[in-house]
């Protein structure tokens, strides 16, 4: 997936991007160029889990005044602040992982992005945000299950602590939500579920000023791990869920994404 003069995505670290990989990029969250290189270490930031109370799969349209800069990250040293820029973008991801399709609550995340002293290309993670999305049918997959309080069973994505939004990467882990479940319950957990996100098709500039961006991405080749930390039901709930699943699985989501340079913000 390219990226284009529409997008040009943050990065896990601060990431050295080579000058040959060109401006191809996945507008917002996915692109094919030179993997990037750790340059710095900021703090990944990710949301703290959300009762079950929350379980919401749909949301409205984003604008560019609903975007939040607030994750925006500190800078590396000695980078000029009006030639980077912090990008915000939201996305609504339909994810099948075994045997189970749901359609996410919408994920949130923030990096920055510009050139380093020596010209290279760099990237700063921020932030992601996300909220648990019930699972069909619940701890058993069936309707009792899904009508029951007790046998309830959400999925919410967190960060995986690795992302190059030059190339499309990105990592996360999904965490189970329950009743019955203990809270590290969790796919991915020792080793997160690694995403290379292809754009569907071209973005689409909504605004220029403020500027809005909307693209599509996917991915169908990742793999997806058993579950960990589950207690006793970690077997009946990799059963539950067809993991681990070595194929068959698919993230896709459209997104749309806005940004502002660091001269801009206040």
């Amino acid at each position: 997936m390219t990226k284009s003069a529409a997008a040009r995505p943050g990065s896990s670290p601060v990431h050295r991007v080579a000058a040959a990989a060109g401006a191809a990029v996945l507008a917002g969250t996915a692109a094919v160029c030179a993997p990037g290189v750790a340059y710095s270490a900021p703090t990944a930031a990710t949301t703290p889990s959300v009762s079950t109370a929350a379980l919401s799969s749909s949301s409205a349209a984003a604008t560019p005044s609903s975007f939040d800069f607030a994750d925006c990250p500190s800078l590396p040293e000695g980078v000029d602040p009006a030639r980077w820029r912090c990008e915000v973008h939201t996305a609504a991801p339909r994810l099948t992982i075994g045997k189970v399709t749901v359609n996410l609550a919408p994920i949130t995340m923030t990096h920055a992005e510009g050139p380093l002293p020596d010209g290279g290309k760099g990237q700063v993670w921020g932030a992601m945000h996300s909220a648990p999305t019930a699972v069909p049918g619940g701890l058993t997959g069936t309707p009792a299950g899904g009508h029951s309080s007790v046998l309830g069973l959400a999925i919410q994505p967190e960060y995986g602590g690795r992302s190059d939004f030059y190339t499309g990467q990105l990592s996360l882990r999904f965490r189970l939500v329950g009743p019955l479940l203990p809270h590290g319950c969790t796919i991915g957990a020792s080793e997160p579920v690694d995403f290379r996100l292809k754009r569907s098709g071209p973005s689409k500039w909504v605004s220029q000023d403020p500027p809005l961006i909307e693209f599509s991405a996917y991915d169908d080749t990742f793999t997806v791990p058993a579950a960990e930390h589950c207690g006793p039901l970690t077997g009946p709930l990799d059963r539950r869920l067809g993991i681990p699943a070595p194929d068959g699985n698919l993230m896709s989501y459209d997104a749309s994404y806005t940004f502002k340079t660091y001269d801009q913000l206040g």
